[in-house]
């Protein structure tokens, strides 16, 4: 044998040494399980997002130690470029193996979105709009468009969806996910209304809904909403003006710059109930199952008037002389 023959056989052998020493050292990578901490256990996947982020993700969590174990592996069984979006729930230890199998199979839990009591319509859709499992089929249609995609037969889309947390599979539809907050909201509303007080000032269950979205930004106290719901009411059947601050801001859209001026509550809106009587023409935000309690069982009270004491409750009077004195009080300190 020639030197030079003994040259490539060793060459090879000792390639053959290598490989042989990279191959188990990947397989042992491959099937030694990893240790994920409690606060580790759920990974995001957003979509459109490469391998390599992914590891330096699983790395800033303290799943792995360094990235290039798992992306040479991820490339040596072709795997690297089929992971799915979503959000996955990792197991205590878990080997790099079986991970990458979830990532590659799509093992996800259902994705969440949480709707906040007292948001506006453009904060459900901007939410909507920012998760990044929920499929984006809506975006460019307009307020009616979107109303019809979801079967509603409403003009308008404010207060319309029921706040709380909806479950779905990553990448649904966002209508999908509205619609099943608007059917909560009509069997929510469509049971109180049932259920209703009798005599309460509301000729449909939509006048209820407008009521308890007032409630809903009038205060954030559950005991309170139902002695707030009483004055409304009363002053809905003596022929008052609501003269609820709240609306009025609604009714100043993005012209409101956080102070609420004199000259905006003598502004006329449609929605400025200090100009005009009887409810606003659409809800003003979402309420949550407290303020619709309150709006359809609202407290016995004879309490027309009430004030905020400024530690969060507020003081309510039957007369506007008591009314008066207490914002003295409490607004005006004298």
């Amino acid at each position: 044998m020639t030197r030079f023959a003994r040259l490539i056989l060793t060459g090879t052998l000792l390639l053959a040494l290598v490989l042989a020493a990279v191959g188990g050292w990947l397989v042992w990578f491959a099937v030694t399980p990893l240790e994920v901490r409690e606060d580790a256990r759920e990974l995001l996947v957003r979509k459109g997002r490469t391998f390599s982020a992914i590891t330096d993700d699983l790395v800033r969590a303290g799943v792995l130690r360094e990235p290039w174990s798992m992306r040479t592996l991820a490339r040596v069984l072709g795997r690297a470029h089929v992971v799915q979006a979503g959000v996955y729930r990792l197991p205590e230890r878990i080997s790099p193996y079986r991970l990458l199998e979830m990532l590659a199979n799509g093992e996800v839990t259902e994705a969440q979105i949480t709707f906040i009591e007292g948001w506006t319509f453009t904060q459900v859709r901007m939410a909507l709009a920012q998760h990044p499992l929920v499929g984006q089929e809506t975006v460019t249609l307009s307020e009616a468009e979107l109303l019809r995609r979801i079967g509603a037969e409403e003009g308008s889309a404010e207060g319309l969806f029921f706040p709380d947390t909806y479950f779905f599979s990553p990448g649904a539809a966002d209508w999908r996910v509205l619609a099943r907050a608007y059917s909560t909201m009509r069997e929510r509303l469509g049971a109180l209304w049932e259920a209703r007080r009798p005599g309460l000032p509301y000729a449909s269950p939509y006048e209820a809904l407008i009521m308890a979205s007032i409630i809903e930004k009038e205060t954030g106290l559950e005991s309170e909403r139902p002695l707030i719901a009483a004055v409304f009411v009363n002053r809905l059947q003596r022929g008052m003006r609501l003269q609820t601050d709240p609306s009025v801001i609604y009714g100043l859209g993005s012209g409101f710059d956080g102070n609420l001026r004199k000259r905006d509550l003598e502004s006329d809106t449609p929605y400025n109930t200090y100009t005009r009587r009887g409810l606003p023409p659409t809800p003003i935000a979402m309420p949550g199952q407290g303020a619709l309690n309150a709006a359809l069982r609202p407290a016995a009270s004879n309490a027309l008037y009430f004030v905020a004491r400024g530690d969060g409750s507020s003081h309510f009077s039957k007369t506007l002389a008591e009314h008066n004195a207490a914002v003295r009080r409490y607004q005006l300190h004298r």
